[in-house]
């Protein structure tokens, strides 16, 4: 019988824990064939998620629980779960918000029978969901894709099931500013998609806002690809050229006193301006890249566990 865990990583659901559990456990009990084991990673949820957690694992002994001790990020909590379930044949990590629909676990786990080591879902429609976020989810993949190198395919979630050695090679990633699935896709295991209507979320409020999601898409970008520092040089060497033969052209008008059409001055404040632009442009791309040096530098635990229920480790 093989050991199928599931991870999920939990922040701000208490109202929607119970309608979780419920249709998960609806579907699970239906496969037979498979020992499943539930992991919910609480990432320092500030309403009662805990407690409801703690209900669920006196209710149902293959439910674990996971406090960490403060919000790490999605991307942590699901890192903590993946760890817990190391020893597993399979990991489905799913969302509690039911957005992603339980139902679909077992055409992912049959997609894993074929033989994909990587069964990812992707989002034909969501309900209710911002035309600037959807939008914004299309440029930051067309981003990522052109500059990683990544067979990131747009609207694809973090519901997703791994195949027992896609975990293990993702716990030998160290990096602290991380992506999760960006990792995953990166390593280059055969993967497949299969598609599914987003809804709703049930109840709550999401837990990634647009500055959460603006860091990720940056942290992510500069992970995955070296093409932003070289592009600030790629400008610096165009600056330079430009701005020198505009200095010879100049140069060349004044000697043969032709008449200006606009004032010196005035080239000079806005060109200056513009210059002064690029300058602070490029010196936060650099402080950016210089700022996750120092966080991989000071090499500080990736996340703390408050509270473990039901774990085996």
């Amino acid at each position: 019988m093989k050991n199928i865990s599931v991870v999920v990583p939990v922040y701000k659901e208490e109202r929607n824990i119970c309608s979780f559990y419920e249709r998960l456990n609806t579907v699970l009990s239906k496969l037979n064939e498979y020992s499943f084991r539930v992991i919910m990673v609480n990432d320092g949820s500030p309403d009662n998620s805990m407690q409801e957690l703690r209900k669920l694992c006196t209710v149902d002994n293959r439910v674990s629980a996971i406090g960490l001790s403060r919000n790490f990020g999605k991307e942590i909590a699901l890192s903590a779960g993946v760890a817990e379930a190391a020893d597993s044949d399979a990991v489905i990590c799913i969302d509690a918000d039911l957005q992603h629909p339980p139902e679909l676990i077992p055409e992912l786990i049959d997609k894993w029978n074929d033989g994909f080591d990587i069964v990812a879902t992707v989002r034909r429609t969501i309900d209710e969901q911002p035309l600037f976020r959807r939008l914004g989810s299309h440029f930051y993949y067309w981003v990522m894709r052109k500059i990683s190198g990544l067979d990131m395919v747009s609207q694809t979630t973090d519901y997703r099931l791994y195949d027992k050695k896609v975990i293990n090679a993702f716990l030998l990633a160290t990096e602290r500013e991380r992506m999760f699935r960006g990792i995953m896709d990166w390593m280059g295991y055969d993967k497949v998609y299969v598609e599914f209507d987003a809804a709703a979320r049930e109840s709550g409020e999401a837990g990634y806002s647009y500055a959460k999601l603006i860091k990720l898409a940056l942290n992510s970008i500069t992970s995955f690809s070296l093409l932003p520092l070289r592009a600030t040089a790629y400008l610096g060497f165009l600056i330079t050229i430009s701005t020198s033969l505009l200095l010879l052209w100049m140069g060349f008008s004044y000697l043969l006193n032709e008449e200006p059409i606009y004032t010196a001055l005035a080239f000079v404040v806005v060109f200056n301006t513009f210059l002064i632009g690029i300058v602070l442009s490029c010196l936060g791309l650099v402080a950016h890249y210089i700022g996750a040096i120092h966080t991989e530098v000071i090499n500080r635990p990736l996340y703390l566990i408050k509270e473990k229920i039901n774990t085996y480790k």
